[in-house]
Order: C-alpha cells, then structure tokens, then sequence
C-alpha cells in the first residue's frame, strides 16, 4: 500500500474533506499515478486525503486505480452514492487531477 503525504500537513488539517489550499497529496513532488493502484489503494488514498466516510463508497463500487482513471464526473457524482459536496470536491480536486497527471506521464 502506498503512504500519502500532503505538501502542507498542518494546512490539511484545519480543513474538512480534502479542502485544504493543497488539493493532492504528492509523492516525490507529483501526483502518484493510480495506474496500478488496488481496490485498497484507491480507499486508502481518499482516507488519506480527508474523505474517510466517502472512501467506503469506492471500496463497495470496487473502483481500483484503472478504473478511478475512467471515472466521469457523472460517475463521482451519481455513481457511488455519496453526498454532492464531497461528490463534486473528490473531483475536482482529485480525480481529475490523477488523470491529468496519468495522460501527461503517459503522453510519450
């Protein structure tokens, strides 16, 4: 399993739900890439992200890191049964980002 560290720990913690001024966690200065990321994987990133009642929901689709790269935004927000607010952030602010950083690492 991977361990996720924000850029800002302390600024991640005063704030709710993967809000904070740093949207994604980073490893070595990127976005992990999820390509190869398990069920548990996927779950531990949202847990560790501020998501941990939202990261259930994932681990009940069983959505594993090639499929949180094919998720829509209607998928987020419809699909996995989890309230808007934290629907429209966990895409935002992180699926939309992991595939972007996937598409650019995978664009040679």
């Amino acid at each position: 399993m991977k361990n996720y560290h924000s850029v800002s720990d302390s600024s991640m913690e005063d704030k709710t739900n993967g809000s904070a001024d740093t949207k994604s966690p980073v490893e070595n200065g990127q976005l992990p890439d999820p390509a190869n990321w398990g069920v548990a994987d996927v779950v531990n990133y949202f847990k560790a992200t501020g998501f941990e009642e939202q990261a259930t929901a994932f681990q009940d689709q069983e959505i594993d890191g090639k499929s949180l790269l094919l998720m829509t935004r209607n998928d987020v927000l419809t699909g996995l049964s989890i309230k808007l607010g934290p629907a429209l952030k966990i895409y935002e602010y992180h699926v939309k980002p992991l595939q972007t950083q996937h598409l650019k690492s995978n664009a040679s």
